[in-house]
Parts: C-alpha cells; structure tokens; sequence
C-alpha cells in the first residue's frame, strides 16, 4: 500500500538532510520532489500544486526546533496536511434508524457486493447488529448468488426476489421483511456497470428516492487511481453520497484516490478494504494513513487487530508455560491462528514503525504459515508439546509426511528455539537483548 509514494517522499526529504535550516531554496527543492510523487501517485495536478503550496507557505519561516533537525520539520508539516487532504478526522458510520438501511453504490468490478459482505460482517461482528444483505443487481446472472455465498460465509441472511425485476420493489420488500424478522440493519447492494450511463444513475436514484437511506456508500476500486475520482464526482453529482469506501488497498495501488477524493467531492473516506478475507476491512482514519504513507508506521491499528484477537485467559495459560519452559509447537500453532486472523502479513508488516521500509523488497506471501503449519500438523502429540524429543530420525519422519524437506524442519526447529528465548526475555524484562535477537532473525 502506497510503496512507491513512500519512497519517493522519503527520497525527497532527503534533500534536507544535513541542512541546520529550511531556506526558501531547499524547501522548493524538496517540495519539487515531494509534487512529482503525488503526480506519480495519480494524483490530481491541481490538487498536488495547492498542497505543495500550502506546505511551502507553513514551511518557510519556521524556526528549527532544537529537537528537530529541517528534514523532521518538513516531515511533520507533510504529515499534517496529508491528514488534513484525506479529511482531517475519522468518520463513523450512521447507524439511526429502524432498521438502519445502507445504500452501497459503484461501478461494476469496484468490489461492492464484497464489500457488502465485509461491511455487514463488520457490523454483525463488532457492533451485534443483525444485518440483512438484499440482492439487487437484477442484471448480472451471477451477482445475487455471489452475495449468497457471501452470506452464507459470515452467518447472515440474504433476501432475494429471483424472478423480479425490479430493483426498487425489492428493497422495499426487504425492508418490510428486515421489520419482520427483527433484523436492523439492511445493507443493499445495487447492480453497477462497466461505466457510469443515464440508465443505471436513474436506477439508483429511484432505489434511493424510495428507501431514503441513513447511509449511501460509493465503493471505488482505489487501483483505478484518477478515473475513481472523477467516477465518485458523477455519482454524488446524483446521488449526494454520505461516504465513500476504497477497496483493494492491499494491492499495488498508486494511493492517488485514497489521496484525492476528499478534495473532490468533499466526502469522508470511511472504510477501507485491505484483503480478500472478510474480515479485511478497516476503519479509514486519515492521521494513521498520513503516518504509514510518510513510513511511521501505525502502531494503534496494529494494537487494535491484536486486542480484537486477545485472548486474556489463553494469554494467562501461555505465560505460565513460557515460564515453566513447556512452551510447545501446539501453542506456537495457536500464536500462529491469531496472527492469521489479524489479517494479511505485507500490511501488518507496514504497520511496524520502519518495518515497511526495510521489508520493501521482500516478497510475503499471505501462504507463508501453510509450510510450518503443515509440519507442525505432521507431529505427533508429544513432539508437539515436547519438541528437544525431536531427534534426527523423527525430523525425517516429519519432513516426509509435510512434504518439505529436513533443511525447512530445522529451521522451523531453529525459529521456534528463538522465539522461545525470547518470549522468556520479554517475561523477564530482556528487551535489548530481544531486540538484538530480532535483528538477527531478520538477517
């Protein structure tokens, strides 16, 4: 997520470095560099014009603060208007009504109908809402059995009129079904098209006029970069939308419409989609996203997934066996669910303060876990919770039935000895002694 801009911004702040104050001319060096990446971004010439210039004007006559040297001024000051660019404060979604009914908008292919599923998951999971998913793209054969199996997945109820061709009479009947079975928020997903045309705005403009919404979301796929802009711009010409969600921000987006929307239609951005999984959606909050942009990290959302996961009692019955040594493979394997859960590796990885600039050019695969899980799986109950039993003939045995090789038991065996050690460390307060363990692991 936002890979290249990252690095050309840092690159750019590069020209600062060394510098004991920001002058007129190496802020306009720097600033140079900072618009050539927002326009490599995909981002709007104008936009990236007004935000260099907003950046200049705060830049130029800045005392240097003795604990900051010009590069970590310019850093700040980016920062804060990257912020601002992307809407300044975090926006929640309305959820008044009886039921709450979300209207979900876009353009065919933007990820909608997934999103309605991650969406309703989301609300069903963290907010105890009971959804109802309504399926009304009456014109794409497969799209009402995709919500379908979408549904069936996170446990929540799909209404669809098979037959009926009339998308504003079924979600009116939806509703009336939602008020029925106690259900109170109704999520419904609209048919979208390869392209914005007269008959698919009047469509939804119909549906609108006829549920009147507490929330009408615009789905844009954020790889699409500019064109998602301007495609947001014609649906809130129409549609007067509450917010917009970008998916497929796990990809290799250029940011552009992540970085420009707010400006154009003057809509927060609320959600986020960040995997395929249905548990792959974030709350959109634009200081978090200026920080991992400018590669600070964001140590808040990554303590919010892990805390989501937390097990306090489980956490309880790990720490006594780190510290009577019967820390076993069953519980790494357990370690290893919860960071699954937590969602995909490359962006829990970007969330780590550094950690994203130095792991740039390492490829993560979201399959890394299935080598060790499968050797883990190929021992038996006593190997797994005494592992120094584990002998040369029984890593044979193990490697034979995982499908891996004697090299790869070793050195999961190698790996799980140092995260031993150094979850004994951090019980025993060790942490630079852990820190140089870690840097170790990453070589």
């Amino acid at each position: 997520m936002f890979n290249n801009l990252s690095d050309k911004l840092d690159k750019a702040f590069h020209v600062l470095k060394g510098h004991g104050s920001i002058t007129e001319v190496n802020v306009a060096e720097t600033l140079k560099e900072v618009r050539r990446a927002l326009l490599d971004a995909d981002v709007n010439y104008k936009i990236a014009k007004d935000f260099t210039k907003r950046v200049q004007q705060k830049a130029l006559g800045q005392d240097v603060l003795t604990t900051l040297n010009p590069g970590q001024l310019m850093i700040k000051i980016v920062k804060d208007e990257l912020t601002e660019l992307m809407g300044g404060d975090t926006v929640g979604i309305n959820l008044s009504g009886t039921p709450t009914v979300i209207l979900m908008s876009g353009l065919q292919g933007s990820g909608k109908t997934t999103f309605s599923g991650k969406l309703a998951n989301y609300l069903k999971t963290k907010k105890s809402k009971q959804v109802l998913l309504v399926g009304c793209d009456v014109y794409r054969p497969a799209a009402i059995n995709q919500l379908q199996v979408v549904g069936e997945q996170i446990g929540v109820e799909v209404y669809a009129e098979v037959g009926n061709q009339n998308p504003v009479e079924i979600s009116q009947n939806a509703i009336k079904h939602a008020k029925a079975t106690g259900k109170n928020v109704v999520i419904i997903d609209t048919a979208g098209r390869l392209a914005v045309d007269k008959e698919m705005m009047t469509e939804i403009s119909n549906i609108h006029k006829a549920v009147s919404p507490q929330e009408t979301l615009f789905v844009v796929d954020s790889m699409t970069g500019q064109d998602a802009v301007n495609t947001a711009k014609a649906f809130n010409d129409i549609l007067n939308f509450d917010g917009v969600i970008l998916t497929k921000l796990d990809g290799d987006t250029r940011g552009g419409a992540a970085l420009s929307i707010k400006s154009v239609v003057n809509k927060p951005i609320k959600f986020i989609g960040t995997g395929e999984k249905m548990e792959a959606i974030d709350v959109f909050h634009p200081d978090r996203m200026a920080e991992r942009i400018l590669g600070m990290g964001d140590v808040i959302s990554l303590v919010e997934r892990a805390q989501e996961q937390y097990d306090e009692e489980e956490a309880r019955k790990i720490q006594k066996k780190i510290a009577k040594n019967q820390f076993g493979f069953d519980d790494f394997l357990k370690q290893i669910q919860q960071i699954k859960k937590m969602g995909n590796m490359k962006d829990l990885v970007g969330m780590i303060p550094g950690a994203g600039k130095a792991m740039k050019d390492v490829d993560i695969d979201d399959d890394a876990f299935k080598g060790i899980e499968a050797i883990i799986h190929s021992m038996t109950p006593s190997e797994r919770s005494t592992p120094t039993t584990i002998n040369s003939s029984r890593k044979k045995r193990i490697a034979k039935g995982s499908g891996t090789t004697i090299q790869e038991v070793n050195q999961l065996m190698k790996q799980f000895t140092q995260m031993s050690k150094m979850m004994k460390m951090m019980q025993g307060g060790g942490g630079r002694k852990m820190m140089e363990m870690m840097k170790g692991m990453g070589k």
